[in-house]
């Protein structure tokens, strides 16, 4: 008689150990949890974080129950000379409110000249900040995800192609670039219009031109990576590059890629805000927050909460974010201590 085939056996081996894999898995995020929780200045980052979303998802509701529609005027409470809020509209000459004409009505102020609500303009500004930023952020991923797990996989002349691209993005002016690309397109291109145009090119062009710095950090771990036992036993069982890449690899990395994404999306809002207090950004009337801060350069004296409020809004927002996003990567450092 032939001996018996232990084929099947090994197979069933395989149940368990993945079965004990992803119990391991489970107690890896589990204590990230844990050290994460027991983080109060991140955890406080997280609340903001997930409190400045909604804000910016519900910015209709929000404008209907504490504000007034963002771009409409209220020039009847305004000082025609300077353009300050009134102390009191039914009297000109009562003097410029120093607060900016905040109330119950109008919980931050008023826009000098104008007097649009400067809440709903913080409000729907978020909406802008955001969208940008998480679109970027998103783009900037992806392509620095694709990329950097191939050229650290595949090695050789791959690496070096990709690795020399990666050079000259880094070196690459992106202010520059950004303002000069935005200044020339026209306001309709693409089958977008507007601040939909707007939108889109300042998404492409902040995640196409940042994918480097995290293309890096994926092709550093995937060189590591790609030694492991794990990858071994896969390609010793015949799959594939792709599978290998994609099931196998990119599980992995998944820690690192959220941790630094929480960490790049702060600084695309500080460049969205950058493009648009230079006036490359998101055309007026649409409320954001680089635009407003570039308007109240000239009521700084009159209307000084017109500087601070965007201003607080960007530096909150980033620091939230940044906030979290240490949080993030103390919680899933190996090296922290319990």
């Amino acid at each position: 008689m032939s001996a018996p085939s232990h084929a099947p056996d090994q197979v069933e081996d395989t149940g368990p150990a993945k079965e004990g894999w992803v119990a391991a898995e489970r107690s890896l995020r589990q204590i990230a949890w844990q050290r994460f929780r027991r983080d109060k200045v991140a955890m406080a980052g997280a609340v903001v974080v997930v409190l400045l979303i909604a804000m910016a998802l519900l910015a209709p509701l929000l404008t209907r129950l504490f504000g007034f529609p963002p771009n409409e005027f209220h020039q009847d409470l305004m000082d025609p000379l300077t353009g300050g809020a009134l102390n009191d509209p039914a009297n000109p000459t009562s003097g410029i409110d120093p607060w900016g004409g905040m109330s119950w009505t109008h919980l931050l102020g008023l826009e000098p000249v104008t007097g649009r609500d400067m809440f709903s303009r913080i409000v729907y500004g978020a909406q802008i900040s955001l969208l940008v930023a998480f679109g970027a952020t998103v783009l900037c991923v992806v392509i620095g995800t694709v990329l950097g797990i191939v050229a650290g996989y595949f090695g050789g002349w791959v690496d070096t192609v990709i690795s020399r691209a990666m050079d000259i993005f880094l070196a690459f002016p992106l202010l520059l670039f950004a303002i000069a690309l935005a200044g020339v397109i026209p306001d309709g291109a693409f089958g977008l219009q507007g601040n939909g145009l707007r939108v889109a090119l300042l998404i492409f062009i902040i995640g196409f031109f940042n994918w480097p710095y995290i293309g890096r950090i994926v092709r550093g771990q995937t060189l590591t990576l790609k030694e492991r036992e794990f990858v071994e036993a896969a390609r010793s069982l015949g799959a594939g590059n792709g599978h290998i890449l994609f099931r196998e690899l990119l599980p992995n990395l998944v820690t690192p890629i959220l941790v630094y994404s929480t960490l790049l999306i702060p600084t695309n809002i500080i460049f969205e805000a950058s493009l648009s207090f230079l006036g490359v950004g998101i055309n007026p009337p649409t409320p954001s927050w680089g635009g407003m801060l570039s308007n109240s350069l000239d009521y700084y004296t009159t209307s000084p909460h017109y500087v601070i409020i965007p201003g607080l809004a960007i530096f909150i927002t980033v620091l939230a974010f940044n906030l979290f996003g240490d949080g993030l990567r103390d919680a899933f450092d190996p090296r922290s201590s319990d």
